[in-house]
């Protein structure tokens, strides 16, 4: 963006300053499908009356329904969601034989049931559909709707087809805001994140590096998972120097997690000197062991997944591994909820706030540091939404649009860690740290959703969640980690791929769309920038802010509808943007040119420029990430004064530089208007600043100039 030039001429100097810099009707969004030929969207079977739910004769529709054959419930449940795209619950009813059945409809917020609605009694033989709003079940507009139950009292059969939430219609007009003074908190480089593996054969390959550096790769954790409580470094020479080379050479943030479930504290405090003394890799962050809580890790310890023990070694872990380097942080693994993984009930810790006395991980684990007097550096945690046994069955929780409503969960598991740290550990945990170190969409089998579209959108959801808490580390699962065809591949998922992968890249190097949400992400915000709070008034369009440091503002949205183009009013508070703003973009029309071949420029992130001001609408396309960058507005300057220098030759010219707040602008002068010299960089407190330069005696004219500078 070129500027154009403003000359102002002003007593005998002239002043020079620098400028930077269809409305839809409204239409269907897409229904919330519970179940078609079987159980979908993560829905699960809580009935207690006797049923089939892959009834083959009759059915409304495809090749299944449930067929009821005695009094009870038909009831399906479902992680707290929030109804507020939604209208009404829709399904097909049959009599069966007799017919005459007296059907009631209820649904449980939380765990509590609200009041049932009777319907109209079924007809023998015959599909009839009913429609029950929301607003009579009283769940419009609730955020944590989690059962859905139809009861009948009689014990002839029945039969149910073709259950959904059907959504309201999209609104014609959305809103996004940015407020540029309300600062949330500064960016982190370990925010952007890549989990490498020991079996990632690929690690040394010429293409990784150029690869790490396209996605803005800031930190990278070694050797990965759970193959960390197994992994003896010293036997695996090679992976070590490859996994070095490779951080090193990106300059990146290390997290090592050391083998806690059949290692040593010796190996660990050799693992340590060996990276950080022997060959000065400066390697920072060092984990106890990966997800100990987990029956799944290896542990073989006495006292296997036991939350005591585990506290206890940590303390001669820390005590080796900081004698070895005494600049390393060490962290310790928990997990959200004060009942979550209670393996061991021999201990027991008791909230010292709340007076009750708690079984789970973390509890014991913090309340016995607390009587160690250790406190670690950092906490991890892990987290993963959906988990999908091998091979996948119809009752799978791998939902898209469950989904893309899970990130907002970052902030209470934040909060509810943070509570616990400050019951159990008190003022000594004032200072520790918060990371995650894993996560993904699922952590079973993978299918279509881990490399479709919807799983990249997720990933820049999940992150700029995070990024609003005091998470301080954000690392994805995983670089490379193998095809997978036993996941899900259900027609309700979206996808073209015929294999699930949890790498960014697969075992060509070829980019999933994952990959292409991360490189997105660099350009929104990078270390020394500033998160800003942003505001969206419809879930499926979600809203990020950041404010660069060299005074630019960055506006991320996400469109998570399948369908819908959203037209939005973007409303900018206190920043004044130049009138055009980059525009960088990603979604399904990068994803289809992946799928045709198509020239990489055209599967990768599209870059192009749009109009903007302090407020103005846009479109955003289905299933897309859509990235804003707006430069300030021009700055001005206003002469005041030119005085003679008392006792030297020489005049001192006073103006008065009009910009904005915490906008940096480089003031510069000229003799010619041809060759600029930087004079000094100015940031306004507020909408101005007045600035001083000296005009040497026999200048015959001299010019400034304002210029921000990106």
């Amino acid at each position: 963006m070129l500027p154009n030039n403003i000359i102002r001429r002003i007593c005998a100097c002239f002043v020079l300053a620098i400028i930077f810099g269809a409305t839809r009707d409204a239409v269907a969004q897409a229904p919330l499908l519970i179940y078609t030929d079987h159980l979908v969207n993560a829905f699960q079977d809580w009935s207690w009356a006797t049923r089939n739910l892959t009834n083959t004769t009759p059915v409304h529709a495809g090749n299944n329904s449930i067929s009821v054959t005695t009094s009870g419930g038909i009831s399906f449940h479902q992680t707290d969601f929030n109804t507020s795209i939604y209208t009404n619950l829709t399904f097909w009813a049959n009599g069966g034989a007799s017919g005459g059945q007296v059907l009631q409809v209820y649904v449980s917020l939380g765990t509590v049931d609200q009041s049932a609605t009777t319907l109209a009694a079924l007809t023998a033989n015959t599909w009839t559909q009913f429609t029950v709003s929301l607003t009579a079940l009283h769940a419009a507009n609730k955020t944590n709707l989690a059962r859905i139950t139809i009861v009948s009292g009689s014990s002839s059969t029945y039969y149910l087809d073709d259950i959904q939430l059907n959504a309201l219609p999209a609104p014609a007009l959305q809103h996004l805001g940015v407020d540029a003074n309300q600062a949330l908190r500064s960016a982190d480089a370990r925010w952007f994140g890549v989990n490498t593996a020991t079996w990632d054969g690929l690690l040394g390959n010429a293409q990784i590096l150029p690869l790490l550096r396209e996605m803005g790769c800031l930190t990278l954790r070694w050797p990965g998972g759970s193959t960390s409580d197994t992994y003896h470094w010293a036997t695996d020479a090679a992976g070590n120097a490859r996994f070095m080379t490779l951080a090193t050479n990106l300059g990146a943030q290390v997290f090592i997690t050391i083998n806690y479930g059949s290692g040593t504290t010796n190996e660990a405090a050799a693992w340590v000197k060996s990276f950080n003394v022997t060959n000065h890799c400066g390697f920072k962050y060092w984990e106890i062991g990966n997800e100990n809580y987990g029956t799944w890790e290896t542990d073989n310890n006495s006292l296997p997944h036991d939350p005591f023990t585990y506290a206890n070694l940590a303390q001669k872990y820390l005590a080796v591994m900081k004698a070895a380097d005494t600049n390393i942080h060490v962290g310790l693994v928990v997990v959200p909820g004060e009942g979550s993984y209670a393996n061991n009930t021999t201990h027991f810790a008791i909230n010292p706030r709340t007076g009750t006395t708690n079984y789970g991980w973390t509890p014991i684990l913090l309340n016995t540091l607390k009587n160690l007097g250790v406190t670690p550096d950092f906490l991890v945690y892990h987290f993963y939404p959906q988990y999908t046994a091998s091979p996948w069955q119809p009752n799978s929780p791998d939902s898209d649009p469950m989904l893309l409503q899970v990130a907002s969960n970052w902030a209470q598991d934040a909060a509810d860690i943070r509570q616990q740290i400050t019951d159990y550990l008190g003022a000594p945990g004032t200072n520790i740290e918060l990371v995650c170190t894993e996560n993904n969409s699922d952590a079973g089998a993978m299918g279509r959703q881990s490399t479709s579209i919807v799983n990249a959108l997720y990933l820049a959801d999940s992150t700029s969640q995070l990024m609003k808490t005091e998470f301080n580390a954000y690392v994805w699962w995983d670089l490379h980690n193998g095809t997978d065809t036993t996941g899900v591949f259900d027609p309700t998922i979206y996808g073209w791929r015929t294999y699930g992968d949890y790498g960014l890249l697969n075992s060509s190097n070829a980019r999933h769309p994952t990959f292409y949400a991360g490189k997105l992400l660099q350009s929104f915000v990078r270390p020394g920038d500033t998160i800003l709070k942003a505001s969206s008034d419809h879930i499926l369009l979600s809203a990020y802010a950041a404010r660069k440091a060299d005074g630019a503002l960055a506006l991320l949205v996400i469109n998570k509808a399948p369908t819908n183009v959203f037209n939005a009013q973007i409303a900018l508070a206190n920043f004044a943007p130049w009138s055009t703003a980059t525009v960088r973009s990603y979604g399904l029309q990068q994803d289809e040119a992946t799928r045709t071949n198509a020239v990489a420029a055209a599967q990768d992130i599209a870059t192009n420029t749009a109009p903007s001001a302090a407020v103005f609408t846009n479109s955003f396309p289905p299933y897309s990430l859509t990235l804003f960058t707006f430069a300030p507005a021009a700055p001005s300057l206003v002469a005041q004064s030119l005085t003679k220098q008392l006792g030297a030759s020489g005049s001192d010219f006073v103006f008065t530089l009009q910009g904005q707040p915490g906008v940096p602008y480089v003031v510069q002068s000229s003799t010619n208007l041809s060759a600029w010299v930087s004079v000094s960089t100015n940031t306004p407190a507020g909408s101005s600043a007045t600035i001083t330069n000296s005009v040497a005696a026999g200048t015959p004219s001299k010019f400034w100039r304002a210029v921000w500078l990106p």
